[in-house]
């Protein structure tokens, strides 16, 4: 009998030590959403870990690109979600045709409901497909949008909400930052900028490249006053570095900042200017964590403090990141780790990453 009785030990322990292993998920690929294709990509060390979907900005700024430059190090801790939305990126460039016309722009609308609905539809599939109960929302300035219309509408899909350069209301946070510059502009004797304003006026614009200007200003003067992040962050991993990408991401941008900032004479509506979240979402069911750069001048500090003294959750918190603007920096990228793992009450040998 004891020999027998071993051989059970032996094949139980080695039953408990495979079960005990770790399982590498890597995994790109179009998944339909919305009754298109749209690409995800799926990566992380283990793929026991907490899930992470991270929506983009832009509308059309692609982050699957850079997988391993920014986000790369929080693969042994969590399991990364990379989406390319609807009119983003490898998404744009599936369903785009040959050719494309004004038509199929107008033809083929962006709205904040329809893109968050296929959040929403991305996220019940990687709880089924991934065997999780909830996953955790990291979005950013547009993702932001998508992200804080999710959590406030299906928050049993998710752990929390992490809201970097949170916009809060469209509208009213454009023209702030056109007040904004216009006195940069002034102070620093800046003839160009202070000329290119006054032509341009305030907002809001009927016309996109409008919109585009006055972003432009605004970058101008967020860099001028902002700590940057590394050169390496933005480097393309060899997979995406081809001619097709290249022109599905920028078709892509071009095609979502239309929508996004509205084109009267098409007949396009700014979904920017839609957005009012201090009128409509208030009211979070899960911990909810805003990370704000200082000098972000296009979702200014101001706007993003009183919303987040008026909303209600579980938990919350305000992070104020000394030295950034409205984009990633490394201090960016530290205030999200934290914010991360302290949301779902998990303990790190790091701080930062």
């Amino acid at each position: 009998m004891k020999p027998i009785f071993l051989m059970i030990l032996f094949i139980a322990l080695i039953s408990f030590s495979l079960a005990a292993q770790t399982v590498p998920i890597n995994e790109e690929k179009f998944i339909p959403i919305g009754g298109i294709e749209q690409w995800v990509t799926i990566h992380g060390d283990d793929s026991a870990n907490p899930v992470l979907l991270f929506l983009h900005g832009g509308p059309g700024s692609t982050m699957s690109q850079y997988d391993d430059t920014i986000y790369g190090s929080w693969k042994k801790d969590f399991v990364l979600v990379y989406w390319d939305q609807r009119g983003a990126g490898r998404t744009y460039g599936r369903n785009a045709p040959d050719t494309v016309t004004e038509d199929y722009w107008i033809e083929n609308p962006l709205t904040v409901e329809r893109m968050t609905a296929d959040g929403i539809e991305l996220s019940e599939y990687l709880i089924k497909h991934l065997g999780k109960q909830k996953i955790t929302i990291v979005g950013t300035s547009w993702g932001s949008v998508l992200g804080a219309s999710m959590a406030l509408q299906r928050p049993n899909l998710f752990a929390a909400y992490i809201g970097h350069s949170q916009v809060v209301n469209g509208a009213e946070g454009f023209l702030h930052a056109f007040n904004t510059v216009t006195k940069l502009a002034q102070t620093a004797n800046d003839q160009k900028s202070v000329s290119e304003l006054k032509i341009l006026g305030p907002p809001p614009y009927e016309d996109a490249r409008k919109s585009g200007q006055l972003m432009r200003i605004i970058k101008k003067y967020e860099r001028e006053h902002s700590t940057p992040a590394p050169d390496s962050w933005w480097k393309l991993t060899s997979g995406y570095d081809n001619d097709k990408d290249a022109e599905d991401r920028y078709n892509g941008d071009d095609y979502s900042f239309l929508y996004f900032a509205g084109h009267k004479k098409m007949g396009i509506k700014s979904m920017e200017a839609g957005v009012n979240f201090m009128k409509e979402g208030l009211h979070y069911k899960i911990p909810v964590y805003f990370i704000q750069g200082e000098e972000d001048i296009l979702t200014p500090k101001e706007l993003t403090k009183a919303y987040f003294d008026n909303v209600e959750a579980p938990k919350k918190e305000f992070v104020l990141v000394p030295g950034a603007a409205h984009g990633h920096n490394q201090a960016v990228i530290e205030a999200q780790y934290r914010a991360v793992i302290a949301s779902l009450g998990l303990k790190s040998d790091t701080a930062d990453k």
